[in-house]
């Protein structure tokens, strides 16, 4: 009895070790508490916007993740030591977020600085790793500077990953920002409402210290400015599910197994080009391979003309593989669309009155080249058929079909309605049959042959 107690034991130990070894390592968000967070921001005071949002992120994280909270400027007005931790790393109670973030007053200075120092001083006294998630709704306003504070950590061989999260902040005041972040091997993310906050803490947690270092990074730019993408990687080889990052108008890090991967790069911003593939791209697991997708689109410059003048057309743009890549309506003004460098077909409807056998036409191999304008401008021709019924010297209301005599397809028709009736035809020769009806309705068709030209008018009265 007494060696299967002794067993039991070993077992449930051994158990309790194993879980222990698997538990992720610690969280601590940083949450601003300074007086700017009482703004306003969709209804709602920022504060509480990050406190919910903070709030509903803490409640989806593991059962067995431990999370800390600390949180500055909570406690007294203007002073840059007024940072507090309010739930330690050695807890993994959600309940205990919440009711610590219920109980935060926004009140004074932002000493990110400071408060990213106690943080780190913390992981150095208790030789402990964690993810480091700081939220600020402002820049530092007590003469620190972040980024020096974390390369320095980062030099001392404290393990931390750090996340930075903007919330409502300018482009101009996210410099030291990034750069704090970039040194603690994590992300700088703007988020500019309620959703927005909460799709990139989601991201945040996820990317933890205990992930691998990213061993692909990734940057999207337009024109040379950097803009939101998302990436999204296949494994050609393994077969592996896809893994997706997003770039957040920065470089995104992000690991990927060694193995051979093709790229499907779509923009989320700023772009009419829909997306960017990259193929054959190797990673690898001792260096970091770099990829900038520029989404610089080339041009296509449309001009559609009826007789020299403007004419309304629609314009589809083909890709080599027979997708749609682009479609645009000129309206009877050129236009320009945007579309990935390549070989294209380019497509021609006129739209309007035209009627007859050129109305459509096809142009073959356009090449686009990046930043490039590509003129494209194709001329239809029309001349005009007025086509008139009369009895007893009155116009009268009658219905015109009308052919094309070398294919016998009809091209047009309409009624005259007492008053004859406009044709806008391409050149050509056709057969024009017209039916009275009304009170005539008993009287013989008539069919004739007319002949238009480009630019001219030809007027055919028909009498019954």
């Amino acid at each position: 009895m007494k060696q299967l107690a002794t067993i039991l034991c070993l077992l449930l130990f051994s158990i309790q070790l194993t879980a222990q070894s698997e538990a992720p390592s610690p969280i601590i968000f940083i949450y601003d508490a300074s007086g700017s967070m009482w703004g306003q921001m969709q209804g709602k005071t920022k504060m509480e916007i990050a406190s919910e949002v903070l709030s509903t992120t803490v409640n989806k994280l593991p059962a067995n993740q431990n999370v800390g909270l600390v949180a500055y400027g909570h406690r007294k007005k203007g002073d840059c030591k007024d940072v507090e931790t309010l739930v330690s790393i050695e807890n993994n109670s959600k309940s205990e977020i919440n009711s610590s973030l219920k109980k935060i007053k926004p009140l004074g200075m932002t000493p990110l600085a400071y408060a990213a120092s106690q943080v780190i001083d913390g992981l150095r006294k208790s030789k402990k790793k964690a993810t480091i998630i700081l939220i600020t709704d402002g820049i530092e306003s007590c003469d620190g500077n972040i980024c020096n504070v974390v390369t320095a950590a980062k030099k001392e061989g404290i393990d931390f990953r750090l996340h930075i999260v903007g919330f409502g902040l300018k482009a101009n005041e996210t410099e030291q920002l990034r750069c704090a972040a970039d040194a603690g091997d994590g992300k700088y993310y703007d988020a500019s409402d309620t959703a927005g906050l909460t799709e990139v803490m989601t991201e945040a947690t996820s990317e933890t210290v205990d992930k691998p270092k990213g061993n692909v990074s990734v940057y999207a730019v337009k024109n040379g400015v950097a803009i939101d993408a998302w990436v999204k990687a296949y494994d050609i080889v393994a077969k592996r599910a896809p893994i997706s990052v997003r770039t957040y108008k920065d470089t995104a890090y992000f690991y990927l197994p060694p193995s051979k991967y093709n790229f499907e790069v779509t923009p989320l911003e700023g772009s009419d080009v829909k997306m960017v593939p990259v193929e054959g791209i190797q990673s690898f697991e001792d260096k970091i391979v770099h990829q900038t997708i520029s989404f610089d689109g080339g041009k296509i410059g449309v001009s559609t003309t009826n007789n020299g003048k403007n004419w309304d057309c629609l314009v589809n743009v083909i890709d080599s593989k027979g997708k749609t890549a682009a479609s645009l309506r000129t309206y009877r003004e050129p236009k320009e669309v945007e579309v990935n460098p390549g070989i294209y077909k380019i497509t021609i409807q006129a739209l309007g009155d035209m009627k007859g056998m050129e109305t459509y036409t096809e142009i073959e191999n356009v090449k686009v080249e990046a930043s490039g304008v590509k003129p494209i401008s194709y001329n239809f021709t029309t001349g005009t058929a007025f086509i008139d019924a009369k009895a007893e010297g009155n116009s009268i209301d009658s219905m015109v079909t009308i052919g094309e005599m070398g294919t016998g397809k009809n091209v047009a028709g309409g009624r005259t309605y007492d008053r004859g009736k406009e044709f806008l035809l391409n050149p050509g020769t056709y057969k024009v049959k017209v039916t009275p009806l009304g009170n005539y309705k008993d009287r013989k068709a008539q069919t004739i042959t007319i002949e238009v030209k480009k630019g001219e008018a030809i007027t055919k009265t028909l009498n019954f």
